[in-house]
């Protein structure tokens, strides 16, 4: 394969997953976007004022971990037309960037503080995570697994933010006061009601059915192979189950461990499995039509007919006390509402571009 081709086709997945990881940030920064207004100091007063006192070693680790993959992403998508230093260098330029411009913001909101010291943590975040892309990069077992990406999924325009959008909806789903592939955030008033439960909803399997049919015929029209692409179905839930439980065991309390797990869940699952399989049998324009009518369906479902718990409902599930849950289950509010919107226009494009191939345009 032609360098060049095999450099384009690497740095537009790492647009994109930069793109949504920056807006991760502006989101988990300034949320929940209210009580804006005039600060009392300038922002040149707050950066050289000394630094906090009451800074916590979780706050400045928080602010490491946070931009230490900015940095990664910056650096692999520099490097792919510059020189490791020149790419060292503006990815910790974006950085700190990023990290200032939000910084600044938060001085106009009523529940946010800005502080010179979250500054000099994230631009270290960002320094660390470019000085590891940029020992990482150029193994030879990083070129040959970039090249084992590029040879196993399609060659068409497009595969990379389909990509995207699936380790999106993976990040959504991550999130344990969420029902597995479920949309409508877990409430409940007491251990007893939770673990006894509610009468069985069909539509909550029906939720779940389609949301791991969404993301199986997503995956059937980016891998070259369809047995690869039902592996990957059932890998990538695999991966689902085991980050919801380890993310369950650290921030919910004991009896909510496992509420992400039911049965209306565990019925949707196989429905939806037992769907992917006849749908492997369809190619090309069938898949993409099956799944701009399958998005549609989700969002009528989850949007209008089961959303009916906010991110806040689930609070009293968690026994972390450290803070940013709200900005963790509001980010997955976001991304779940957002998921079936991007891949129903993507798969729409998809299918008008094969259309206008067909007919010579």
């Amino acid at each position: 394969m032609n360098m060049d081709v095999t450099a384009g086709r690497r740095s537009l997945l790492r647009r994109y997953l930069l793109a949504c990881y920056g807006l991760m940030i502006v989101y988990a920064s300034l949320s929940p976007f209210a009580g804006w207004q005039v600060p009392a100091d300038t922002f040149w007063q707050v950066m050289k004022s000394p630094l906090v006192q009451a800074y916590t070693s979780f706050d400045a680790l928080t602010n490491w971990l946070a931009y230490l993959p900015l940095g990664m992403l910056l650096e692999l998508t520099f490097m792919v037309r510059r020189d490791i230093w020149r790419s060292l260098l503006l990815a910790v330029l974006g950085g700190l960037s990023l990290s200032l411009s939000m910084e600044y913001a938060q001085m106009f909101l009523s529940s946010r503080a800005s502080a010179n010291i979250d500054v000099l943590t994230n631009t270290a975040g960002t320094l660390c995570g470019a000085l590891l892309a940029a020992v990482i990069a150029p193994q030879s077992w990083f070129e040959r697994a970039t090249r084992w990406r590029i040879e196993l999924f399609q060659h068409g325009a497009g595969v990379d933010l389909g990509l995207a959008l699936v380790l999106l909806w993976m990040f959504a789903q991550m999130n344990p006061s969420l029902p597995i592939l479920g949309n409508v955030f877990i409430s409940t008033n007491s251990p007893l009601s939770a673990m006894s439960g509610t009468a069985f909803s069909f539509l909550g399997s029906l939720a779940v059915m389609l949301n791991l049919w969404l993301i199986g015929l997503l995956l059937l029209t980016l891998f070259r192979n369809k047995r690869h692409a039902l592996a990957a179905v059932l890998f990538i839930l695999c991966l689902v189950a085991l980050g919801k439980f380890i993310m369950a065991a650290v921030l919910l309390k004991s009896w909510a461990l496992m509420l992400w797990l039911n049965g209306e869940a565990m019925l949707g699952l196989l429905l939806g499995l037992a769907l992917l399989g006849v749908s492997a049998c369809l190619r090309g324009t069938q898949l993409l039509m099956l799944m701009i009518s399958t998005a549609g369906l989700y969002m009528l479902l989850a949007f209008k007919v089961l959303d009916s718990n906010a991110p806040s409902a689930a609070m009293q599930l968690y026994h972390w006390h450290y803070g940013h849950l709200r900005n963790l289950n509001g980010m997955a509010q976001v991304v779940s509402v957002l998921f079936p919107l991007l891949l129903w226009l993507y798969s729409w494009r998809a299918y008008r571009r094969i259309i206008n191939q067909d007919r010579g345009f």
